[in-house]
């Protein structure tokens, strides 16, 4: 749905000075329903306009703008269909839906699409740029520095710059100045820039935006034949599927898909990321013996070293990423106790607080369940306070979410008095 549409009525909503409450009551629809139209999970339908208008005595100005808004064509098949789908999202339009009844089947559509698309378009492995235009090189360059951002400061920021340097990229496409190999990188850089957006979209709760920028990324991907920056675009699909109830099948397929078109392509630092990929995959499902395997699988990866054509956005893939994906694993599986043994394996070779502070928030929260899992409590309390600490600043709500929950679990023990005062410091209204 259109971006600015979406800004203008939450503004429009905020400055009346509304509560959500009394807010919904009037349009007569549910508080949950609106926020996930303005959060961009929903989509902004005419009745949802005309009541936005009503309510805040629009003169109609939002029924009018979605009314200019029309839907684009997303098929793949179709000459400039990509470039189409680019404009369309750097607009605020709409996409035409249709087919896409969830965030899984969605995803599953694109990567179906793009599998077919790759193999038309699959390029050989070409020779580093040493000529390319400052604006290419600049780009890259912002993109590079982006996925640091992310890893320390989270997603809210990247969400906005990313976007930004997108549009840059496909106003360069749209500019036809570009050709050949330039026009090739163009495509790729705009398939890294819509993969971040769409990363930090899902980052930040907004599912159904994420989806569309995952697939611009690889139709991006596939315009330019590259099939390992598609593959790593999957890989985040990946996670938003088994983040969501009833969807790792999902994400195992979408795992598979990546590793088979990128067999003998990849460098072991690829294929071990996309084992530890399914791996999380596997034990979102209950999978424990191939969960199990695509670690091992991960780990012998990792063994053979690093390559000089690894590619440079898998920097964060190492051992102690490897170990912290086990633990998260062993936890989903219900072993606490080797949940334990693989984050403190982990927590040895990972950077942690200061270079993915983010991340490793997320892990820390994960080992402060295991040890509530075995009635540690000092332990759990401990482990939580470090990844609030973490947390701090940064801006991500997957990672607090992942904080929350383990308020939810230690709730129950506020007998405890270090519980006690760790839920007061992150819920101080519910303790006065």
């Amino acid at each position: 749905m259109p971006d600015q549409l979406r800004h203008d009525m939450r503004q429009a909503r905020r400055a009346s000075g509304m509560g959500w409450a009394a807010f919904a009551r009037a349009s007569g629809f549910g508080v949950a329903y609106l926020r996930n139209v303005e959060n961009g999970n929903r989509r902004v339908t005419e009745s949802v306009a005309a009541a936005y208008d009503r309510v805040l005595e629009t003169g109609g100005s939002f029924a009018a703008a979605l009314a200019a808004t029309g839907p684009v064509d997303v098929s793949w098949n179709q000459a400039g269909a990509t470039l189409a789908v680019l404009t369309s999202l750097m607009e605020g339009r709409r996409v035409d839906r249709r087919g896409f009844l969830a965030a899984g089947v969605a995803l599953s559509a694109s990567t179906n699409n793009w599998v077919t698309a790759i193999g038309r378009t699959l390029l050989e492995p070409r020779a580093a740029f040493v000529d390319g235009a400052s604006l290419l090189a600049g780009l890259e360059g912002r993109l590079n520095l982006l996925r640091h951002v992310d890893d320390e400061l989270g997603s809210g920021e990247v969400f906005t710059a990313a976007r930004s340097d997108l549009a840059l990229a496909v106003a360069a496409i749209k500019s036809r100045r570009y050709k050949g190999d330039h026009l090739a990188r163009l495509y790729a850089i705009t398939t890294e820039a819509a993969r971040q957006v769409g990363w930090a979209a899902f980052d930040q709760g907004r599912v159904g935006l994420a989806q569309s920028y995952f697939d611009a990324s690889l139709r991006a991907s596939a315009e330019c034949g590259d099939v390992i920056a598609g593959a790593y675009t999957l890989s985040f699909a990946a996670i938003q599927c088994y983040s969501s109830p009833g969807l790792a099948s999902r994400a195992v397929s979408f795992t598979d898909t990546a590793r088979t078109q990128v067999r003998g392509r990849s460098t072991p630092r690829m294929e071990a990321m996309l084992a530890a990929r399914a791996a999380r995959s596997w034990s979102k499902g209950g999978a424990k013996e191939e969960t199990k395997h695509q670690l091992h699988l991960a780990r012998a990866a990792l063994d053979k070293g690093r390559c000089e054509d690894d590619p440079s956005f898998l920097y964060w893939v190492d051992y102690g990423e490897i170990e912290m994906i086990a633990g998260s694993s062993a936890l989903e599986l219900g072993d606490p106790a080797e949940a334990l043994r693989r984050f403190e394996a982990g927590m040895q070779a990972y950077p942690g607080d200061e270079q993915y502070p983010r991340s490793h928030a997320i892990y820390l929260a994960r080992a402060a369940e295991a040890h509530l899992a075995l009635h540690d409590l000092d332990a759990a309390v401990a482990t939580g306070r470090h990844a609030a600490a973490c947390l701090g600043a940064v801006d991500s709500a997957r990672s607090a979410s992942q904080l929350r929950g383990l308020c939810q679990k230690l709730a129950p023990h506020t007998a405890h008095a270090g519980v006690r005062d760790f839920l007061e410091a992150r819920q101080p209204q519910k303790f006065a």
